[in-house]
């Protein structure tokens, strides 16, 4: 079991960020616009209302308690625990109830085998030492016929040039350091370690985020931001 796969820098990095994870206009403006497409995407295929859900790497909770507010009955966790904070208290604000727990997912993976309907692990991979541990562990949780979803980003020079050079330099929506281009996984990369997990990948769709009409659109070009669909064989 895997319980080191963290990098302290990255959740030092977020807990530096964590009073920010409610402010739309932050550097979590960007998830807070492309989270309405994260969410069709996963009602489309597994649905969310009355499903028993968990979030890897939940942060601050903004996709955890968008699940809850449309009827899923959610678990979100995190290691980083000024985070999980955060989003414990936001629930105060919104009324919504989520279970966070600051725990690794290799080690609820040993505890509660088989227990989801539905898995997410939004942008996460690309911020860990060992992302096939990673998948592993979320192929695990899920329950035989159950979904899990990944989001990442695709590496190549274009994906550097927009999401490293222009968000993060050019334009400022992320702070600098956000991303390690290194940890960038390719769709076929992605798609390997999901097969090796015993999952079936259904639907790869490209995300594109404008940030200046902060409109967000998904077809099929995976060339910078990217969510997996996948299922686990009933």
């Amino acid at each position: 079991m895997n319980d080191t796969n963290v990098d302290a820098a990255e959740i030092a990095k977020f807990s530096a960020l964590a009073h920010k994870w409610w402010d739309p206009d932050s550097e979590f403006k960007p998830l807070h616009d492309i989270n309405p497409a994260r969410l069709d995407l996963i009602e489309r295929h597994a649905g969310i209302a009355g499903q028993r859900i968990l979030d890897v790497g939940c942060g601050g909770g903004i996709l955890s308690e968008a699940m809850a507010a449309r009827g899923g009955e959610v678990t979100g966790i995190d290691l980083a625990e000024k985070s999980l904070k955060i989003a414990k208290l936001h629930l105060f604000e919104s009324g919504q109830k989520v279970d966070y727990r600051n725990i690794a997912v290799e080690t609820l993976a040993g505890e509660v085998p088989q227990s989801f309907d539905v898995v997410t692990c939004m942008e996460m991979l690309e911020h860990v030492p060992d992302a096939s541990s990673i998948i592993n562990a979320c192929a695990q949780l899920a329950k035989p016929g159950g979904w899990v979803f990944f989001s990442t980003l695709n590496r190549n020079p274009k994906s550097y040039l927009l999401a490293v050079l222009g968000a993060e330099y050019v334009l400022g929506l992320l702070p600098r350091g956000t991303h390690d281009y290194t940890r960038f996984l390719k769709p076929s990369e992605l798609a390997r370690m999901t097969r090796a997990a015993g999952l079936e990948t259904i639907e790869v769709a490209g995300m594109h985020y404008n940030p200046f009409s902060r409109a967000v659109s998904l077809d099929r070009d995976a060339s910078v931001n990217y969510l997996a669909a996948c299922r686990k064989p009933a």
